[in-house]
This record gives C-alpha cells, sequence and structure tokens, in this order.
C-alpha cells in the first residue's frame, strides 16, 4: 500500500494525536516505515488484515521513517541552495536586518538563537560550523528567500490567530510550550539564564499571574514572545508557556518554518543548561 492510499483511513485532520504533524508524514510512516498503524485512534486496523500486522514491532522502524524524512529534506536543501545563487543579497540584506559581505565573498551574516550565520550558495555556518541539521538550513533560506516581509505591527498574537494553523497549534504545544514548561518548572531563575544566551531581551508582563517575559529575537526580523507561568504548587496549577507572534509574522515565514523555529528555540533554551 502506498502513502496517498493509506491516507484514505485517517481522518486527514493533522490533529497529531498519532505523533506525528500531518497525517500525509504518519500515512507514511506506516506505509514505508514500519510504523504501528493503530497510533491513529481514528483508523480501523482491522480493515487490512494481515498486512499491518507485524507494525511497529519490527527493527529499524524509526530509523527507517527517518531516513524517508532526511532525505527529502536534504532534497529540499540542495534545491534551496540552487535558487540562492539567484538572490540579489545587497538589495534584501537592509530589509532582512543582515550584513552582507561585498560581491566578493557575497555572503550574508546575521544572528540565529545565539548562533553567528554565514550564509551563503555553498552552505550555512552555525558559529563556525557547517550547519548539520537540513531543517536548520531550510528555515535559514526560506528566512533569506522572504525577505523580510511587511514591518512588525507591534501586536502579539497566538499560533491560533494565524491563518491556516488550526493543524499546527498542537504541534506548537507539545513540542515548543509545554516542552520548555515542563523542562524549567520551578527554575525561573534558569530560564533568565538561558534565554539571555539565546539573545532574549527581558519584557514587563502584564497577564494573570506570569512570572516572567521574554521577546527572543530568533531571526533578526523574527521576534517571538514568551510568556511563563511557573507552577503554583499551594493552588495546584503546573507550569505553563505560551508563545506569541508579531500578527505580520506570515511575510516574514510560512507556517511550516514558523512551527520549526520555535521547536528549535524551546531545544536551545534546554541546550544552552548542559
Amino acid at each position: 500500500m502506498q502513502p496517498l492510499e493509506f491516507l484514505k483511513f485517517t481522518p486527514k485532520t493533522n490533529c497529531g494525536e498519532c505523533g506525528y504533524a500531518a497525517c500525509l508524514a504518519f500515512a507514511a510512516a506506516v506505509t514505508k516505515g514500519g510504523e504501528n498503524p493503530g497510533k491513529c485512534p481514528y483508523v480501523d486496523v482491522s480493515r487490512f488484515g494481515d498486512e499491518f500486522a507485524m507494525a511497529g514491532l519490527g527493527k529499524g522502524v524509526l530509523s527507517g521513517v527517518a531516513g524517508i524524512l532526511d532525505e527529502k529534506d536534504m532534497a529540499l536543501v540542495a534545491h534551496l541552495k540552487s535558487k540562492i545563487r539567484k538572490v540579489d543579497f545587497s538589495a534584501i540584506a537592509p530589509k532582512l536586518e543582515c550584513t552582507w559581505s561585498g560581491a566578493g565573498n557575497n555572503i550574508m551574516s546575521f544572528r540565529y538563537l545565539g548562533y553567528d550565520v554565514t550564509l551563503s550558495a555553498t552552505g550555512i555556518f552555525l558559529d563556525g560550523k557547517e550547519a548539520e541539521e537540513p531543517r536548520d538550513q531550510i528555515l535559514l533560506y526560506n528566512y533569506i528567500f522572504y525577505g523580510g516581509g511587511a514591518a512588525s505591527s507591534g501586536v502579539w498574537v497566538g499560533m491560533e490567530s494565524l491563518p491556516n494553523s488550526i493543524s499546527k497549534v498542537r504541534t506548537l504545544r507539545v513540542y515548543c510550550e509545554e516542552r520548555i514548561a515542563n523542562y524549567f518548572c520551578g527554575k525561573e531563575a534558569l530560564l533568565r539564564e538561558c534565554a539571555g544566551k539565546i539573545d532574549a531581551v527581558s519584557r514587563d508582563h502584564q497577564e494573570p499571574g506570569c512570572s516572567a517575559a521574554f521577546q527572543i529575537a530568533v531571526l533578526p526580523r523574527l521576534p517571538m514572545l514568551l510568556l511563563f507561568w511557573d507552577e503554583d504548587r499551594e493552588d495546584g496549577f503546573p507550569a505553563r508557556v505560551k508563545i506569541l507572534y508579531d500578527q505580520n509574522v506570515l511575510g516574514v515565514l510560512d507556517i511550516e518554518s514558523l512551527v520549526f523555529a520555535s521547536e528549535r528555540m524551546a531545544e536551545r533554551l534546554e541546550a544552552v543548561t548542559k
């Protein structure tokens, strides 16, 4: 069975309950990588007979799925590299708030979650080391292609307020907001320290009960506002995080890249503690 055939048996809502961001990604994992179709609560596995009887029980399932995704990502990186040669860095550098090296080297320099980035048609370097994660490369090349978008509005909104974001809200909550909240629960001082390491600036917060707020320059034209409510053991409230974006953010990045940038921010907050 091919992924598009299996997709017909899913709800096609991209709810994320199976652990994958999209139903198509789950369908590919089941049909190509051996993932357990029963991970989707809406799929009636009895309809497939023995075809997927051993799914999820074999060896190398996750590595198989990862291989499929890595190949797709690397192909996209190669495509973006070919396109970047047509971009006029000198014209877009000011709009992106980046530094252009000049025609001789034709390199764009900027900050990304505390890293010094140099980007060209030949590759991307973070703090002088070649970027290894394909999704970082996709994100950064997309940032260049979008050209900075419209000016910031100064109005902060949640992911749920952005168009075509319904399927992304849960992904953001699980892989960014809840991750930060769980990791820094009871550790507000550590969160403040780590936020400073990724170019965050403390902001006044007017949300009721909010413990701390940070404006994080994930990219020069991509600020995020992180609101943190630490746990309240007396009243039984767990730690909570809310990420807000400028309402014009989709002029700076597409929704997929925005979600990944948010996930990457959460990962970096943890990484700089080690």
